[in-house]
């Protein structure tokens, strides 16, 4: 068999707890709600490889990739990083430089294709019951991720990269008992499936699409 063959419904997903599914099965996650779903489309995939822990900012995601060597390319690399970054203040600046060079990590294990690439919106967690109890400020938190995920759909535009923003899901009943894991923080597998039917028709559209010339 064939690189090209063996490559052709492989799906890696990178980012942070949110692509892991803290707090739920794996089968839970959306990574793994959206082959699924686009499976039962008809649209071959394979379940993801997932290079992804709870934590991680943006430069911990690259380390992550330099120590795993992912071989694609993949049909579709997805990428959800930026929630870590914002939770310990560091820099948007930083996370603007941090995210294109992953964004163009992301393309390269495309095969060199931006189409084959899918990038979600940063959710918003300063409503949660965790937020509250912490202390976090909503509406601070609330301005931050905006200004993160503008930063990222910009970047995204810049290399026509498909971008879905979940943000508004995150916070459409996202505080409810059932839309969050038991540790009042992390998203319910209800939730992650809301995420993943938004990401849907983007990511099918993508994978229906003729490969690059």
């Amino acid at each position: 068999m064939s690189e090209t063959t063996a490559t052709t419904t492989s799906y890696l997903a990178l980012g942070d707890s949110y692509t892991i599914g803290e707090g739920v099965p794996q089968a839970g996650s959306w990574p793994f709600h959206l082959a699924t779903a686009l499976r039962a489309q008809g649209i071959p995939l394979d379940d993801p490889q997932v290079i992804a822990t709870t934590g991680w900012t943006t430069d911990e995601l690259a380390a992550a990739i330099d120590a795993e060597a992912p071989q694609g390319p993949y049909a579709l690399v997805s990428l959800l990083i930026g929630v870590n970054n914002q939770y310990r203040g560091r820099p948007l600046a930083e996370y603007r430089q941090q995210f294109e060079q992953l964004l163009q990590r992301a393309i390269a294990l495309a095969g060199e294709d931006p189409r084959r690439v899918l990038v979600l919106s940063t959710p918003d967690w300063g409503f949660t019951p965790y937020a509250q109890q912490h202390g976090r400020d909503a509406a601070q938190v609330a301005r931050e991720i905006d200004d993160f995920n503008a930063a990222a759909q910009a970047c995204c535009g810049d290399y026509g990269v498909a971008f879905v923003d979940i943000t508004p899901t995150s916070r459409d009943n996202g505080q409810d008992a059932q839309m969050l894991a038991e540790d009042g923080l992390h998203p319910s597998a209800l939730m992650y499936q809301r995420w993943m039917q938004a990401a849907l028709p983007t990511a099918a559209e993508l994978l229906l699409a003729a490969p690059a010339a």
